[in-house]
């Protein structure tokens, strides 16, 4: 055991001393130290019982004969961050989460790991932490909320921005406004739709990180805290059977992460998370990958915003297995890769059964023969930008606008609030990138507003930054080069003409050459007066097209 070697024998007593401090006992120090990183806060929905999920795992780990130990991990709400500049610090602790639980588990000595995420940044931050380390490492999130209820039908976040876009153009009451604000989040949990916490949530456990139903069962399901506790005794199993981290997380594996991401019609978040964990693992995961992944696997579900479906409804027609069950009998799932079950993942998903046909829908009828997300490309994009092309009307898949010019998420919300965006538009918003925001922030206030307005199947929105998972229409993110780079998107004119063509995976600024490279020659991208962290990040962060890591 690694932490041998700080228990035992007489050079290891000022430890020994310090665990009774403590309150340990002889027999405790005497078991594999297992770290329990929880990411319990009060501020966060999808957090706020993960004090339970710990209590949990602590039972399962005691059970099977470790002496759980508790430390924290830090985590941001993109909901109560968004529209402000909370954002900006959002993305940004994903890698403060790897680099203190890195710092964290090497210090202390830890045999193994249980890292208890749910929301955003903290699921692939933990997931970088645990590439690093290397240590037999389990998962299990704090579950996905229960979805709300407005006038009979099933409503989530998105519901509840969109209402803000319809509130804004005349279109409800402050009365109806007020009901959307009571209803839409009735529980804990990540919220309840397929968006970038559910989305990772559900990777890591295809990738094999998690045990089966670490991503859909509901927070509030007693399911959840059996998980938890299963949770706790699959590592145990590990350390004894010598599996780690990367063990698991192997190329085949996030091959199957992205195939059932362009199954589940996942977050476009995800295709920065995705190549930044893999890289942490020596692995090298190219954005090219998603469409050649996207043109052979069909979209089987579309869960909210994408569809009138949600988590639970995900959970109860079979979760992830059922999914990945499906894919199997097309021959779109490596089977041979290791889990933390102990077992691989073909014996994972054997048995497991779609029981729903309208959430998950079978592999020969599919939604949409292509998948969830699409990589773009073109003069506009030259390294690639992200759309969920699972959430965009089909009247939108291709289409030709002037360019609405905004140097920030506020000047754009500007407009849309003020009605001078109009049918056919494509609004760009730019300064938003990694380096440009910094910190990438998410638009789901200019996207709801489109929405809540009626302007969703005629108005496109591209920018340099990103979107929320709980986004849907044509709005196309991580636009890179960003304009803080030097990008194309920084030279792009009031009233110029882009292409969109989300079938061909093209982003086209209808410019001529000469003019655009004039443009490119006379440009010289804006700066801001930065201080602290964000400083700090903007000077090492790389382009979104790499996954936005810190070099």
């Amino acid at each position: 055991m690694r932490s041998d070697s700080i228990k035992f024998g007489p050079e290891a007593a000022a430890h020994r001393s310090l665990y009774n401090a403590l309150g340990w006992t002889d027999e405790e120090i005497s078991r594999p130290l297992v770290g329990i990183v929880s990411s319990f806060n009060e501020v966060v929905p999808g957090h706020i019982n993960i004090d339970k999920i710990t209590d949990a795992v602590k039972m399962g780990i005691a059970m099977a004969g470790g002496m759980p130990v508790v430390f924290p991990a830090i985590a941001v709400c993109d909901g109560i961050a968004m529209g402000h500049t909370g954002m900006r610090y959002s993305l940004v602790t994903r890698d403060l989460i790897a680099d203190s639980t890195e710092c964290m588990a090497l210090a202390h000595g830890f045999d193994a790991l249980v890292m208890i995420p749910n929301c955003d940044k903290n699921v692939p931050g933990l997931l970088m932490a645990a590439a690093r380390l290397n240590l037999p490492t389990t998962f299990v999130s704090g579950g996905p909320m229960l979805a709300g209820h407005i006038d009979g039908h099933k409503t989530s976040l998105s519901s509840m921005f969109e209402a803000m876009g319809a509130y804004t153009a005349g279109k409800i009451d402050e009365a109806k406004l007020h009901e959307f604000e009571r209803n839409v989040c009735p529980s804990c949990g990540s919220c309840s739709g397929m968006y970038t916490a559910n989305s990772m949530n559900c990777l890591t456990e295809v990738i094999g990180m998690g045990l089966p139903g670490n991503g859909t069962v509901p927070a509030v399901y007693s399911r959840r805290l059996q998980l938890a506790k299963h949770a706790g005794m699959a590592v145990m199993d590990m350390l004894k059977r010598g599996i780690t981290a990367r063990d698991i997380m192997c190329p085949e594996a996030f091959r199957n992460a992205l195939t059932v991401d362009m199954a589940l019609g996942c977050s476009t978040n995800t295709m920065l998370h995705l190549p930044a964990i893999a890289r942490e693992c020596g692995i090298e995961l190219d954005l090219a990958a998603a469409n050649a992944m996207s043109e052979r696997t069909p979209n089987l579900c579309h869960l909210a915003p994408a569809g009138p479906t949600y988590m639970e409804d995900l959970d109860g027609a079979g979760g992830v297995p059922a999914v990945m069950a499906e894919l199997d009998k097309a021959g779109l799932i490596n089977r041979e890769c290791m889990t933390v079950t102990g077992r691989t993942v073909g014996e994972n998903i054997a048995g497991a059964r779609v029981s729903d046909s309208s959430v998950i829908r079978p592999i020969d009828d599919p939604f949409s023969p292509t998948g969830g997300i699409a990589v773009l490309r073109g003069n506009l994009a030259p390294e690639g930008s992200v759309v969920k092309r699972s959430a965009v009307a089909p009247k939108m898949l291709v289409h030709e606008g002037p360019a609405r010019v905004f140097e920030s998420e506020e000047d754009a919300q500007s407009a849309i609030n003020a009605g001078q965006i109009r049918p056919g538009d494509v609004v760009v918003i730019r300064y938003e990138g990694p380096k440009g925001g910094p910190g990438m922030r998410e638009m789901l206030n200019p996207t709801s507003a489109i929405q809540g307005m009626g302007l969703g199947e005629s108005v496109a929105l591209i920018t340099d930054g990103r979107f929320s998972g709980a986004t849907r229409g044509a709005c196309i993110g991580h636009v890179s080069p960003e304009a803080a780079s030097g990008g194309v998107i920084g030279v792009v004119e009031e009233g110029d003409l882009i292409s969109i063509d989300i079938p061909a995976c093209t982003l086209e600024l209808k410019v001529p050459d000469d003019e655009l490279r004039r443009r490119l020659a006379a440009f010289t991208p804006k700066s801001k007066v930065l201080s602290g962290y964000l400083k700090r990040y903007a000077s090492l962060v790389s382009s979104g097209a790499t996954g936005a890591v810190l070099n």
